[in-house]
């Protein structure tokens, strides 16, 4: 059974990498026509109203007092403020430098796991993330393309800034996972976000009037797939291990951007590019190896 949920867990995990990958080639689309706030927005109500509906379905109802603080904090600082300052981050450096400067976000998780949540940090966590996050400045650098990149100082303040926001939504998260499902604390989360960002509904209704229908109906997709699914998959996950492991496990992110960048957008990436999405996996492959042995050991013990 413990062997059966860790698989399930993994899965979920590499289900909201995957998704969250794909809103990078959709966030492209969307970010030409939708200002940083209008855009987080439309997307939160796209997720929170396709969450509502699955909540209302399976009758889960509200989530235990106990858990909103925890749904309170992820929701303002991971759905709310997280999604709108990187918006407009990447509006003011290139996609290269606003990919190295985010990714300390999961270096942030495991620290701030260990001093909040008591998590430990294991060699091999330490290990892997460090490979990871030499592969996602690698991958970095690739994109910024050299000299021809752009990185105003107000853009790495605000990458930076998103990357504390998600870091901290994270390990707010963990601790309502123990009283709440993943469907309510990610449905109450992304309310929440929707709620903060509400003062931008009259930039999405005015800009929605004049968008191309493309880009509208990526804003939609993120919603409901990188933002509903995928933060669903990703609480579940999230539930059955420590917080500093699922950050880890985001470093495939770079990796999978790559490959989609070349499949769906025809950007075909150099070597220097490729080296750096296989550090990424190689260095996510490192921080979860210890937990699959570990469920090994506990497989043989109860047998």
């Amino acid at each position: 059974m413990q062997k059966q949920s860790s698989r399930l867990a993994l899965a979920a995990a590499g289900v909201t990498v995957v998704l969250w990958a794909s809103a990078f080639v959709s966030i492209r689309s969307a970010g030409a026509a939708y200002s940083p706030g209008a855009l987080a927005l439309g997307r939160l109500l796209a997720g929170a109203l396709v969450l509502g509906a699955v909540l209302l379905v399976r009758r889960e109802g509200l989530p235990p007092r106990a858990a909103w603080p925890g749904i309170a904090t992820s929701g303002l600082l991971w759905f709310g403020v997280y999604m709108v300052v990187l918006n407009w981050g990447e509006q003011e450096v290139d996609a290269g430098t606003a990919a190295m400067v985010v990714n300390i976000g999961p270096i942030l998780i495991a620290l701030l796991g260990a001093r909040f949540l008591e998590e430990s940090l294991p060699p091999r966590l330490l290990a892997g993330m460090a490979v990871s996050f030499a592969g996602a400045v690698t991958v970095g650098l690739s994109m910024s393309g050299g000299s021809g990149g752009h990185a105003s100082v107000l853009g790495v303040v605000l990458c930076l800034l998103a990357a504390m926001a998600y870091a901290g939504g994270v390990v707010a998260q963990k601790p309502a996972l123990a009283h709440g499902s993943a469907l309510q604390v990610t449905t109450f989360g992304c309310l929440v976000g929707a709620v903060a960002c509400l003062p931008f509904a009259g930039q999405l209704v005015e800009e929605a009037g004049r968008a191309p229908l493309s880009a509208t109906l990526n804003m939609v997709y993120l919603g409901v797939f990188p933002t509903a699914l995928a933060f669903t998959t990703w609480a579940y996950a999230l539930a059955r291990t420590t917080a500093g492991r699922m950050g880890a496990t985001t470093y495939a992110v770079p990796a999978l951007v790559v490959v989609l960048a070349w499949a769906f957008l025809g950007e075909l990436p150099g070597p220097l590019t490729l080296a750096g999405g296989a550090l990424c996996l190689a260095g996510v492959a490192v921080s979860r190896s210890r937990a699959r042995a570990a469920v090994a050991a506990g497989a043989a013990e109860s047998t």
